[in-house]
């Protein structure tokens, strides 16, 4: 059976040990230095008060007066009490120059030599030194007693080394409880700081704390959606490799600290960063890229910041385009393969019923007529791909009752237009305009759509033109802009939303330094005009007549 291993303390926990560790150590080392002090000092004053007693009892005249007596003891030993009682020394001794003592505590001493030194004494100097004696270890005093210029006696007076150290112990008790305060109130303040640091670091030790710092860093640089933390101020705290690539941030540049509204961003995802309600499955536009925006709060009692994810949708929005390019294709197929079903019907019909020239007739119509249509789009525009478009577009617009027209100054050769000019954003661009054309003029009288696409010479360059008109109610100069910005519609929102076709073509266009503009047409509906850049053509290049230049 494995016992269970003890877990390594917390952060917090050895950081609290280690201070409580050093803050006992420091009082301790305070108070014994103060004990310490205390007790030399207590000594020195000890030695003066004894000096100063002996020198007091030494020059008194009624002394000097009990030596000359025939029995100084007599004289003497009262008078050395009372000094003891009102001096608080623990002895007097007055004794002859021999060290014979006239005074004690102790009657029995008295007449017995003196136990210390008094050679500096005798050579007219007051000492102070520590001796056991009678009474034990104590601080004592020796000073001469002059008559005139004589040395007539010695007076020693003294205090045990045992007061001393209970003087000590006094100020030693009173110093330990401001320790022992000091202590507390520094382990109260430890606790509580600890306790905070406890919070902060969720109890893990420091060990925890580095792995955890790795795996961060690790799934971090891992991660190739975009990653963006946000402060409470909106300056970004932390941002991955995949959010400088999304954003268009510099690998290299410095951007943490920096505010969200100092990395020029575009106006609307600027603001759904700077928001402060969360947001879900946003849609916006980039320069060159679609990303879906989602923002969390990071709460703790108050607004922390904000945490950012950003995931890359560009390729999914193109392929989508192209996919509702494709059912488009294919509702119009069905929708020829129903009315070509029809016309069978019919053919077969007229031969059933003996009219064979009129059902030969009636076929050769229809064939002409399907065959032309094909012949025009394709002798305009000969690009496979455009072409392609258009004629989906024309069948799929028939059906919804919308005419579309390929206009006769259309003109593009097949390998004319430059590798860097995408099959994906050419039918991204007009196909979205087709689409919104269709829609405006659906329900409209006589609803036609009109497409030009050609390429121009001009004196600086030549440029691709694709010009999408239509017979709609048209557009309001003053809200000309906005029919570009992402999630403006005038039409009822989808399941799947709306507003994004136009910010797409304004993308694309922008992404080949092209230029985007709308104007109301000659029938009053609205005509958007798309001019391309063409720097790497090849072939020749038509005029807008349709004549080689």
């Amino acid at each position: 059976m494995r016992l269970p291993l003890p877990r390594p303390r917390s952060l917090a926990g050895q950081l609290f040990a280690m201070q409580a560790v050093l803050l006992t150590v420091v009082v301790a080392g305070y108070a014994l230095a103060t004990y310490l002090s205390h007790r030399s000092e207590a000594e020195e004053a000890a030695g003066r008060q004894a000096a100063s007693v002996a020198r007091s009892v030494a020059d008194s005249p009624s002394v000097r007066e009990a030596i000359r007596s025939t029995d100084p003891s007599a004289r003497l030993q009262p008078y050395a009490v009372a000094v003891v009682r009102d001096t608080d020394v623990d002895f007097v001794t007055i004794m002859d120059p021999r060290g014979i003592r006239w005074t004690h505590p102790d009657p029995a001493q008295i007449g017995l030599p003196f136990q210390g030194h008094t050679g500096p004494a005798l050579q007219g100097r007051t000492f102070t030194e520590t001796y056991t004696g009678t009474l034990g270890p104590s601080v004592r005093a020796v000073t001469p007693v002059r008559d005139g210029d004589r040395i007539v006696g010695l007076v020693s007076a003294g205090i045990r080394v045992e007061e001393i150290g209970r003087r000590v112990q006094e100020q030693l008790a009173a110093l330990l409880a401001v320790a022992a305060g000091a202590l507390g109130l520094g382990a109260i303040g430890t606790y509580v700081i600890n306790a905070r640091l406890r919070r902060h670091t969720h109890g893990m030790n420091a060990t925890e704390l580095s792995h955890m710092h790795d795996y961060h860093q690790a799934a971090l640089h891992a991660v190739r959606e975009g990653l963006l933390m946000l402060d409470g101020q909106f300056r970004v705290a932390l941002i991955n490799d995949g959010g400088r690539e999304l954003l268009g941030v510099d690998q290299e540049e410095d951007v943490v600290g920096r505010s969200v509204a100092e990395l020029g961003l575009p106006a609307p995802l600027t603001g759904a960063l700077l928001a402060s309600e969360p947001r879900v499955d946003e849609v916006h536009l980039t320069a060159d890229r679609v990303l879906v925006v989602n923002t969390s709060p990071v709460t703790g009692g108050q607004r922390r910041g904000s945490v950012v994810t950003l995931r890359d949708v560009t390729e999914l929005q193109s392929l989508m385009g192209e996919l509702d390019s494709e059912r488009g294709f294919t509702q119009a197929l069905r929708s020829q393969a129903h009315e070509a079903a029809n016309r069978l019907h019919t053919v077969v019909s007229l031969i059933e019923l003996g009219r064979a020239e009129e059902a030969v007739e009636f076929a050769t119509a229809e064939l002409e007529l399907a065959q032309a249509l094909t012949d025009q789009v394709v002798a305009a525009v000969s690009e496979p791909v455009l072409a392609a478009l258009l004629l989906g577009k024309t069948a799929q617009a028939n059906e919804r009752g919308v005419e579309l027209v390929v206009s006769p100054d259309s003109r593009l050769d097949d390998g004319l237009l430059p590798g860097a000019l995408s099959s994906r954003d050419l039918v991204t661009i007009l196909g979205n305009l087709i689409d919104n054309a269709v829609d405006a003029a659906q329900g409209g009288v006589r609803p036609r759509v009109t497409v030009t696409v050609t390429a121009l010479t001009e004196e600086d360059g030549s440029e691709l033109v694709l010009r999408v008109g239509d017979t709609g109610p048209g557009v309001d100069p003053d809200r000309a802009e906005e029919l570009f910005r992402l999630g403006y519609t005038t039409k009822p929102s989808g399941p799947g939303g709306r507003g994004l076709g136009l910010a797409l073509v304004r993308q694309a266009v922008s992404r080949h330094g092209g230029t985007l503009a709308v104007t109301s047409g000659e029938d009053g509906g609205a005509v958007f005009d798309v001019r391309i850049p063409l720097r790497e053509t090849a072939g020749a290049v038509v005029n807008g007549a349709g004549g080689a230049v």
